[in-house]
């Protein structure tokens, strides 16, 4: 007998003690009616009276819920919900009690919230608004959900997709306005290239007149010293001017014979051209010159007679 009643003993010892799980609460009953929530580590409770009813978790808990539904403008998508929750050490009577399946009771809310909110929007504001849509259904769960014992931590839009084909039809119309927008700026560059062409261009020919105005100006500086030393050794005007018209042509002949690759040909070009064009330039100054000299006496006997 007093081993039965050690065995008692220890078996009743051994229902008096049960360990509790880090994150967890347990729901102990009394006959069949809530008691007390024991949290985590050893506990103990009265043997044949007392039950551990049940174990609740304290954890955050993820659910995920792919909602299909419309949009204002006649797209069928779907939205994938992503909801994250937990029960208070507060609430956890509530949790345990009030609901007996809160997966569903949130799913429920967030086919509700979702089918209520995107039918108001066009596709492009469901894509743009869906931290709107987020918050809509958490502020919708947390007021129902909290009766229950349950907290709402966040509530996330994590995916959108609309019906393949009208995936295709995006497509091409953001292909295409890329290729608006990239012919507008090939079209900018193509602009710009000419402008700056033009002006490079328009730069260039004002330094290449400036230098041909400096080159003429330096030549005709050349040609007057040229003629003053001629007048300084004896020669008149006319025959010095002659003269280094002469020496040009030479000097330009020169120049010719020293490209052997050069299609140039200067006419007239017979032997004697240079002997007659001296002789022509001679006698055209020289009758240039009585010229404006009969001018000047037929000036002066003009205002001879008249005084």
């Amino acid at each position: 007998m007093l081993i039965i009643f050690l065995i008692i003993v220890v078996f009743l010892l051994y229902l008096s003690f049960f360990i509790v799980k880090q994150q967890t609460a347990a729901v102990v009953e009394r006959f069949g009616k809530f008691h007390s929530i024991r949290y985590p580590g050893l506990q103990m409770l009265v043997p044949l009276v007392d039950r551990v009813a049940g174990i609740v978790s304290l954890r955050i808990q993820q659910l995920d819920v792919i909602v299909e539904t419309k949009t204002k403008d006649d797209v069928f998508v779907h939205l994938k919900v992503s909801t994250q929750f937990k029960v208070p050490k507060d609430r956890v009577k509530d949790a345990f009690y009030k609901l007996e399946d809160p997966s569903a009771q949130i799913t429920s809310y967030i086919f509700d919230v979702v089918r209520a909110e995107v039918p108001k929007m066009r596709l492009d504001d469901v894509f743009e608004r869906k931290d709107d849509i987020a918050i809509a259904i958490k502020s919708e769960l947390n007021d129902a959900m909290i009766d229950y014992g349950y907290d709402i931590i966040k509530t996330l839009v994590t995916d959108i997709d609309p019906d393949a084909q009208v995936k295709e039809a995006m497509n091409r119309i953001n292909a295409a306005e890329r290729r608006k927008v990239a012919a507008q700026y090939e079209g900018d560059a193509q602009r710009i290239l000419i402008v700056e062409r033009a002006k490079a261009e328009a730069e260039s020919k004002r330094l290449q007149g400036k230098g041909i105005a400096d080159q003429r100006r330096e030549i005709a500086k050349g040609l007057e010293e040229s003629v003053d030393v001629l007048n300084r050794a004896g020669i008149n005007p006319q025959e010095a001017s002659a003269l280094i018209v002469i020496t040009q042509h030479y000097d330009t002949l020169q120049a010719i014979g020293q490209d052997a690759k050069s299609n140039l040909i200067l006419l007239p070009n017979q032997p004697d051209t240079a002997s007659n064009m001296l002789s022509n330039m001679i006698t055209s100054l020289v009758a240039a010159g009585k010229m404006e000299n009969g001018g000047e006496d037929k000036t002066k006997k003009e205002g001879g007679k008249k005084g």
